[in-house]
Formats: structure tokens, C-alpha cells, sequence
């Protein structure tokens, strides 16, 4: 389905790329043809990603960032330039994928905790979007972003429990739209995936921190399963790739239905019996 060199002579810069569906996506671009750039503020695992994109033929390098600090980001475009080269043979396409979360009873939280999460999730990628966008206007070099965000990022959505995350990734999704407009004549496009349930090691010993939450998110999903890194990255390539070029201001749902499941208000007759049905259908006819 994909080209072996769908991503040939593409550079990318993903935050958060050592780890989780990053290294997923970064790991995916690589084997595609593009050459990366990975971000992210924990050294080993971007160093362990960067040389396994090398192990693969195709070219990496690595910067350890905070990208809540807008100086931070800077630098970090300047290494990248430096590596890569300037404009037009530099960073062509960014994935803002940093990211922080917890579940929390809202009336408990710190202050701190959420402007912890709101640091990361909007602010970070506010500030890799405009640091990079500017220097692609100001060189009349095209970009594509892609952020990833979540399904309850939707402004008829939220969620319980995780605020300071709901209320950044709907941030994220904002600025997306927002820019998709307002820089389509600088042949920049943005777009977004919004996904459900991925395991990684960081997001599930918070988000879902025993066997038996985990067994109850997957009883309640209605395909019965969590989503697969790579189902994720092939979906990341496709839209960061020339063959996405009409595609703008988009967000794309992973979820494997989950969203729209909890939506309906009676998609939890999945899980009635076939006695139950007999019951009902019989009561209906009455």
C-alpha cells in the first residue's frame, strides 16, 4: 500500500520522538524514505530510537529539549538546521506529539499540575509551530504540520478526569484549524489525528494503571481491542505524505469506534444477551 520512498528526501521533526507511538511514527517515516529529527527532554530513549532509525539505512539525529520554553525551541531548530541544512533542505514537516496526562478528580488538582500538562500539550506545540512556520514563511518554503491530539479534544466532546489535557489537546485542535486557513497561501497545511486507546508504557501505567481497568477498557470497546502503533503511524504517513496534498484543517479519529460508541445512547445493547433480545422483542410485540 505504501511506497518505499512515499517520504524520500522528507525531513521530519517529531516531539516526544523516542518513546510511545512517536518512536511508532519515527520509526515508520524512516522506513518511508525520510530522514528525522527527534525531540524530546529524556536523552536515552531518544538516542536508542535515533540508532535504531540509523540500524534501518536511513539518516537521524537527536535534541533533548524543553519546548514549553520558546528560547528552548529555537535552539533546538537552530541543531536541526545545522544537521540537515537551512530552508530547502532543512525540517519540512513537523509532528507535534509531546504530550503529558494523568487521571485526576479536578477539585484535587494543583495548579501546577495543569499549567504541568498545559505547558506541554499547548504551549509546546504552539511554540514548535510558530518558530518553525516562521521560518518557512519567511524562506517561501512549504510545511506540513500534524498534531496529535485526542478524541475528546472535539468541542462537543471533553472528558472527565483529565481536564488539564482535554482542555490543551482542544487547544491544539483549535490552533490546527485555525492555521490551515490562515497559512494555505503559504502552502503550509495542518492537519491532526485524534487517537483512542494506543498502549505505550507512559500514557497506560497513567491512564490505565491495572489489569483490571485495562480489561474493562477493552470489554467496553466495541471491537474488543486497543489500537496497534503501527495502525497509527501508517495513518501519520499517509497524511504528512504528497499523496495527502488536498488534505487541510483536517482531524482524523483512530479509535476503532470507540468515540462514536459512547456517543450513541444505546450502544451498550452490544452487551445485552440473546435472552435479553428474545425478552425485549417479545415485550415489543405485545
Amino acid at each position: 500500500m505504501f511506497q518505499t520512498d512515499l517520504l524520500k528526501g522528507r525531513t521530519i521533526l517529531i516531539t516526544g520522538g523516542g518513546t510511545g507511538l512517536g518512536r511508532a511514527m519515527a520509526l515508520r517515516f524512516a522506513e518511508l524514505g525520510a530522514s528525522l529529527f527527534l525531540v524530546g527532554r529524556r536523552e536515552d530513549p531518544l538516542k536508542q530510537t535515533t540508532r535504531d532509525i540509523i540500524a534501518k539505512g536511513a539518516r537521524a539525529a537527536w535534541f533533548s529539549a524543553d519546548i514549553r520554553d520558546f528560547a528552548a525551541v529555537e535552539k533546538l531548530l537552530d541543531a536541526a538546521e545545522k544537521e540537515f541544512g537551512r530552508p530547502f533542505g532543512g525540517i519540512d514537516t513537523l509532528v507535534n506529539n509531546a504530550a503529558g496526562n494523568f487521571i485526576a478528580r479536578t477539585e484535587k488538582l494543583s495548579p501546577n499540575a495543569f499549567n504541568a500538562v498545559v505547558g506541554i500539550v499547548l504551549h509546546g506545540a504552539f511554540h514548535c509551530t510558530l518558530a518553525l512556520g516562521r521560518r518557512w514563511i519567511a524562506a517561501k518554503q512549504p510545511g506540513t504540520v500534524l498534531n496529535i491530539v485526542t478524541t475528546y479534544a472535539d468541542a462537543n466532546c471533553g472528558s472527565g478526569f483529565v481536564v488539564p489535557s482535554a482542555c490543551a489537546k482542544a487547544g491544539v485542535l483549535a490552533m490546527t484549524r485555525s492555521l490551515a486557513v490562515e497559512w494555505a497561501r503559504h502552502h503550509i497545511r495542518l492537519n491532526a489525528i485524534a487517537p483512542g486507546p494506543f498502549p505505550t508504557e507512559g500514557a497506560f501505567s497513567r491512564l490505565v494503571p491495572s489489569k483490571e481497568l485495562e480489561e474493562r477498557a477493552r470489554n467496553h470497546h466495541p471491537m474488543k481491542r486497543f489500537g496497534r502503533p503501527e495502525e497509527l503511524a501508517n495513518l501519520a504517513a499517509y497524511l504528512v505524505s504528497e499523496q495527502a496534498g488536498y488534505v487541510n484543517g483536517e482531524c482524523v479519529v483512530i479509535d476503532g469506534g470507540e468515540w462514536i460508541n459512547g456517543a450513541g445512547e444505546f450502544n451498550h445493547f452490544t452487551d445485552m444477551s440473546d435472552a435479553d433480545w428474545d425478552a425485549m422483542e417479545a415485550a415489543r410485540k405485545k
